[in-house]
């Protein structure tokens, strides 16, 4: 019995020790403490790619909305610049070459200002507008909206402002009102629009941007004048504010008689074929006398040449003449006449209040222009 109660004990103290937990207890494996380590940095990771992905879209979406701002301000500015060139300057040239024109010409470029400057406005309302630029695009379409009602109510009372009716000096005066529209809009975008644009580029940080500016009415002295604005268009309006035959004319006798026309070194004759060297610079010497009592100061002088293409018109208002004296007028010829075919040219010294008697204010000349 001793000899296998000693062969039994190692085998039981060897299993025991085999079933025995490692020194320092604890009961984790090498393996199950390296997973937990894994998983902490994997969590890491997901943490640090979830504030880059916040970072970037915030960073994304900073940007877009800097451009938006940037994107809004250089579309205004393209647009003003637009409304200046494109409408203003050209609008306030015709003006000047009114009495180059016909009424019906120039009342139908204008309409084309107007629609052009509706145009405009239909742009601006298509824009993508940032919430920091709401107010200043709520200006920004007054300003577009007063520019395009002015021409358009222009453009409606030129005809009656070119025309020897009564009603001349009351559309002359409606047209030099809406002037004021024009110098409304100048204000406007000079106070309103652009410190708006400027405030929300600040207050965004962005620096180095330009903001447009604008002038529509480039000259408000003469175009607010409606004495001025009537010399402009070459209209026949007394100094009272009425038409050719508005206001109170002085006592006395009241009238013109067109004497000469000539034209260079060649004075026009009735019933004659006159010809005509279209050389450059081309102008007419009308001289009339003053048959009345009273000197007049607002006296208008037309040439109309008509019987090949499209009638040329042009006039000179605001000469004055003398009592009982000669008076002579200078008008260029601002487009070039028809060449090598018979025309008409009429010459009229408008009828100035209190002339009752107008037989002798006009003179037709049958010509030809050569080269």
């Amino acid at each position: 019995m001793s000899f296998f109660d000693d062969s039994d004990q190692p085998t039981t103290r060897s299993r025991t020790s085999r079933l025995r937990p490692p020194p320092g207890g604890g009961g984790r494996t090498g393996d199950q403490q390296t997973l937990l380590v894994r998983r902490g940095l994997a969590a890491a990771g997901g943490i640090l790619v979830l504030i880059l992905l916040v970072v970037g879209i915030k960073g994304c979406l900073s940007a877009q909305k800097e451009n938006a701002l940037k994107d809004y301000n250089r579309e205004v500015g393209i647009i003003v610049e637009e409304s200046d060139s494109r409408i203003g300057r050209q609008f306030f040239a015709s003006l000047a070459a009114g009495r180059a024109r016909t009424p019906e010409d120039l009342q139908s470029d204008v309409n084309q200002r107007s629609a052009a400057a509706a145009e405009l406005v239909k742009r601006a309302r298509k824009l993508d507008v940032p919430d920091e630029m709401k107010r200043a695009q709520d200006h920004l379409l007054l300003v577009l909206e007063l520019r395009r009602d002015a021409l358009g109510r222009i453009a409606a009372r030129l005809p009656s402002a070119l025309s020897d009716s009564p009603g001349a000096g009351g559309a002359v005066g409606s047209i030099t009102g809406q002037m004021q529209a024009f110098l409304a809009s100048d204000v406007v975008y000079s106070q309103r629009v652009a410190p708006l644009i400027e405030k929300a580029l600040a207050d965004n940080d962005l620096g180095g941007q330009t903001v447009a500016q604008t002038r529509f009415l480039t000259n408000p002295l003469e175009f607010l004048d409606q004495t001025k604005v009537a010399d402009r268009l070459g209209a026949s309006v007394s100094p009272g504010g009425g038409g050719a035959a508005a206001g109170k004319p002085a006592p006395g006798l009241h009238g013109h008689s067109l004497d000469s026309v000539s034209v260079g070194d060649t004075t026009l004759e009735e019933g004659s074929a006159n010809r005509i060297d279209a050389s450059a610079n081309l102008a007419f010497k009308v001289t009339f006398s003053n048959q009345g009592d009273n000197d007049e100061s607002n006296v208008t002088v037309k040439i109309a040449i008509s019987g090949s293409g499209r009638p040329i018109t042009v006039q000179k208002a605001g000469i004055k003449s003398t009592a009982g004296a000669e008076t002579t007028a200078d008008i260029p010829l601002t487009q070039a006449p028809p060449i090598g075919t018979p025309v008409t040219i009429k010459v009229t010294v408008n009828p100035v209040p209190g002339e009752e008697k107008a037989d002798n204010n006009e003179l037709s000349f049958p010509a030809v222009f050569n080269r």
